[in-house]
């Protein structure tokens, strides 16, 4: 059984992806930028992937609220499967301490508001709400998050909740976010859930989150990673004793074949600056720009654009668009279009969900729905 979801900023789909390829059918793509847009299609194609059956979609998520084609595709859905899902990610720059910071009146910020209009509009069986960590922790963000939460509630949706690091699911970056999600009542008395009238929420140990997590935090804090080395261009060592290769750098550096990967070549090259280039030490993230990332040690979140400067472990150079693919876990044979600006090359790779991570989610949703946990 292969549940059909429809997809919102979908950025390049990686958030998509790992859905594909964990028992779900994407048949709508929503995007509003067009290089984004165009380097999903791209990526679909490079993975031989075929065409969402609904088609990509590039606007604004709110015109949505009254557009009839996408009620009408929903009809068609709901007329051929009991269950579809609504995923999203809405832009989060508001909501981010290294944001904006406008909350629910920036721009970007009343996006999050105009998904959850669409899915109380709608009534998918089940959907997912991805942001950053911003909107559940800061105090004023919270306040907006939790009203979010009781409009689902009203219209008939239970959620759980899971702050989740990318790290625990095999990706090297230490990448935090929030994901929501939310399950028609019905759905889940239907699929053989007892849950009482007056719940409207399922605790972390009442959903299975926990099923496709490779590594606890616990366990990930507890290992001795390797701090700082100095700067030696081109050098090689022996990786450490005692770590998890997995969450290295290096491990995707070699696993994704970053040096003949496609996007191999795209990287900033600076106008000035490379002296600070070769005096920054391997692994030294301390700073607010100009991390290097240590070859033997997961990366930092995946901020590549505007003051976010990554710097290779040992080359003179930042980071490439095949590099930053390989810290987002993506499969090799993911590329973007060399056709699109650098910036929006590395602003749609730092904004998708690390790909081993949405596998992981996907998992969970996949199980639960199958209606075995914790009959």
């Amino acid at each position: 059984m292969r549940y059909p979801v429809f997809s919102f900023f979908s950025g390049s789909g990686f958030l998509d992806l790992g859905f594909e390829n964990n028992g779900f059918d994407v048949v709508y793509v929503n995007e509003i930028h067009e290089p984004f847009m165009k380097s999903y299609k791209h990526s679909r194609r490079m993975l031989n992937k075929d065409e969402p059956r609904f088609g990509y979609h590039q606007g604004d998520i709110t015109h949505l609220l009254e557009q009839e084609q996408l009620r009408s595709f929903i009809n068609e859905i709901k007329e051929e499967s009991s269950i579809f899902g609504f995923i999203g990610g809405p832009p989060c720059p508001d909501f981010s301490v290294g944001g904006k910071n406008k909350g629910r009146e920036g721009e970007n910020g009343k996006l999050s508001g105009t998904y959850i209009d669409l899915i109380c509009l709608h009534k998918p069986s089940f959907f997912l709400f991805e942001n950053v960590k911003g909107l559940w922790r800061t105090k004023r963000h919270r306040e907006f998050y939790e009203e979010m939460k009781d409009i689902l509630h009203r219209n008939g949706y239970v959620t759980t909740e899971r702050l989740i690091n990318s790290l625990e699911y095999g990706a090297p970056q230490h990448r935090e976010r929030i994901i929501l999600l939310g399950f028609r009542r019905e759905l889940i008395k239907q699929i053989g859930y007892h849950v009482d009238d007056t719940i409207n929420t399922f605790s972390e140990q009442d959903f299975p989150w926990m099923k496709y997590v490779k590594y606890s935090m616990d366990k990930v804090r507890s290992i001795p990673w390797p701090i700082t080395n100095k700067f030696e261009q081109d050098s090689t060592y022996p990786i450490p004793i005692g770590i998890e290769e997995e969450l290295t750098v290096e491990h995707w550096f070699q696993k994704n074949k970053v040096q003949t990967h496609p996007n191999a070549k795209q990287y900033f090259t600076p106008r000035a600056g490379l002296a600070k280039f070769l005096v920054i030490e391997e692994g030294d993230d301390s700073k607010k720009s100009y991390k290097r990332l240590h070859r033997w040690r997961y990366s930092p979140t995946a901020a590549y654009g505007n003051n976010e400067v990554h710097l290779h472990p040992y080359k003179a150079r930042r980071i490439s668009v095949a590099e930053a693919l390989a810290i987002q876990s993506l499969p090799r044979d993911f590329e973007i279009p060399k056709d699109i600006s650098l910036t929006d090359a590395f602003k749609t790779v730092g904004n998708g969900v690390p790909y081993l991570a949405s596998l992981g989610i996907a998992g969970s949703i996949y199980y639960f729905l199958g209606g075995d946990w914790k009959k």
